[in-house]
């Protein structure tokens, strides 16, 4: 059985004192050979981790420090430069070991919000194992101009961030209610998985209710709400090069992807090949895609629709990213893409390459 989870088996079904919510939470631990170099608490702000002391160790590697905790706050410790223990605290007290000459050694009792947060962080290093083997590869092809090899990459890579949030749901899902998930919730794409991010903040907000973080997510979510899957597309209403003005909901009937690109931006030329191609193979089933330019110049917008062979719908209003449209679907990058059904209603997002094709194939094969 997971240690986690045999920890927190035993502190259901065990007898013992409760704690008196005092406002006050104690830190305490046991660092091991210990290499030169202190111990720093930092509380985790709105921006950036606040330096709140630096914790004195006893001769027996032991510390103990107390600080004022009023709802779920995230805190962390840095052991000597080359550890860093992320806490979760909020009522119960916490107790951290760690050995300096075992890396698996760490070990936190107390705060069940912090033994959670384990999770996650054996979660990240999984992750950030899985992203430096393809980044190793990615420059090796690179450095060989192996395309083929740069193409599979490219796709793995895809593939491992769609695994990636598939596991970090359920990890928070494995979490219940504790408020550790916030920490998590940073790993997903809104974009993606807005409707389990909207979720899980309003159930942690009815458990939680007027913590500081909770509510910069409800507004943040509230946002993004307009461009969540299942709404409809927010109209677009521009000129196309012959200066005709064009809407978006003049193709409705239709699956379009919205593509906003630019004559500018490398990836997006990169990638208009294989729109190309699959617009044709696809444009008689019912496939349209509807571009928007984030162009500076009509003479750079019109060259690139030539030289690039977009025979689809194009449309601008030559503003660069406070183009209306860039504004009104929150594009900040490109490319950056939407994918909505007859029905107007937004069926994808960021849909490209490999992904761009599987979800063609599983709409019209």
């Amino acid at each position: 059985m997971n240690g986690i989870v045999l920890l927190i088996l035993l502190s259901i079904f065990s007898c013992e004192e409760k704690k008196v919510n005092d406002g006050k939470v104690q830190i305490s631990g046991t660092i091991e050979n210990a290499p030169a170099g202190a111990v720093i608490l930092s509380q985790f702000t709105e921006s950036r981790p606040k330096v709140l002391d630096t914790l004195q160790l006893d001769n027996k590697g032991k510390f103990e420090y107390e600080v004022a905790v009023d709802s779920p706050t995230f805190y962390e410790l840095n052991l000597y430069g080359q550890k860093s223990v992320r806490l979760a605290l909020f009522k119960d007290d916490v107790k951290v070991a760690y050995d300096f000459s075992n890396p698996e050694s760490l070990a936190i009792e107390g705060s069940k919000d912090s033994q959670e947060m384990l999770k996650i962080e054996k979660l990240m290093e999984a992750y950030q194992t899985k992203v430096n083997a393809l980044n190793e590869a990615y420059y090796k092809a690179m450095g060989e101009n192996d395309t083929e090899a740069i193409k599979q990459i490219q796709t793995d890579a895809m593939a491992l961030e769609s695994n990636q949030s598939t596991e970090v749901k359920n990890v928070i899902n494995s979490m219940g209610d504790s408020f550790a998930s916030l920490a998590a919730i940073g790993l997903l794409n809104p974009k993606n998985d807005f409707q389990f991010m909207d979720s899980l903040v309003a159930k942690l907000d009815e458990k939680y209710p007027e913590t500081k973080t909770i509510i910069q997510l409800k507004q943040q979510l509230d946002d993004m709400r307009a461009l969540s899957m299942g709404q409809v597309a927010p109209e677009i209403e521009l000129p196309n090069p012959a200066g005709e003005t064009v809407k978006l909901s003049d193709l409705r009937g239709k699956y379009v992807m919205i593509d906003f690109w630019a004559a500018w931006c490398k990836p997006c030329r990169e990638e208009n090949p294989n729109v190309v191609k699959l617009y044709n193979e696809y444009k008689d089933k019912g496939f349209e895609v509807f571009g928007v330019s984030l162009d500076r110049t009509k003479e750079a917008w019109v060259d690139a629709i030539a030289e690039d062979g977009l025979t689809w719908t194009q449309v601008s209003d030559l503003k660069y990213f406070n183009s209306v449209a860039a504004e009104l679907y929150q594009v900040n990058a490109i490319p950056a893409t939407y994918l909505i059904d007859p029905d107007g209603k937004i069926i994808g997002k960021d849909l490209r390459g490999p992904s761009l094709r599987a979800k063609l194939e599983e709409i019209f094969n």
